[in-house]
């Protein structure tokens, strides 16, 4: 599989991705959990289907040391044990952030509520602009066909 686009050697691409790649940094170096950060990167991208983006996140997690069971559970995070709560309420956001017009009223207040018992509000404004970021890549990388699988970790950075 080929992308489209080169989008990577692209002037433009290039320019558009510099600044979602500097949000993206502003994001990493928050207080919001690196791990919780990962996991919502992980669960938007299988959501979107965006095979570049679950190999990259997948791969970087493994990579800083956390358990592949605990990876490959996140697609089923709601029946798995191994979650935290504040782990599960990021995933629920990130879940209803990336689905938000499968359902008329967008997030839902109960969603809201629990993310907020916690995370404090830097954490909440990294959270939703973090799953806005991973959106825009997802839809970028899926509307290019990015192809998946050849990511090293530390690519990028």
């Amino acid at each position: 599989m080929e992308s489209r686009l080169a989008s990577f050697g692209h002037p433009l691409a290039g320019k558009v991705l510099k600044h979602i790649n500097s949000a993206g940094k502003v994001l990493s170096d928050s207080t919001l959990p690196a791990t919780v950060q990962e996991l919502v990167k992980i669960r938007a991208s299988q959501i979107n289907g965006c095979g570049f983006c679950t190999d990259m996140h997948t791969k970087d997690a493994v990579h800083a040391g956390k358990s592949t069971q605990r990876l490959h559970l996140v697609a089923a995070w709601r029946e798995a044990t191994g979650f935290t709560e504040a782990e599960r309420a990021a995933l629920e956001l990130a879940a209803q952030g990336t689905r938000i017009t499968d359902a008329a009223d967008g997030v839902t207040d109960e969603a809201w509520t629990n993310a907020a018992k916690h995370f404090d509000e830097d954490q909440l404004v990294a959270l939703i602009s973090l799953i806005a970021v991973i959106n825009a890549y997802n839809r970028i990388n899926v509307i290019d066909q990015q192809p998946a699988g050849d990511y090293q970790p530390g690519q990028f950075g």
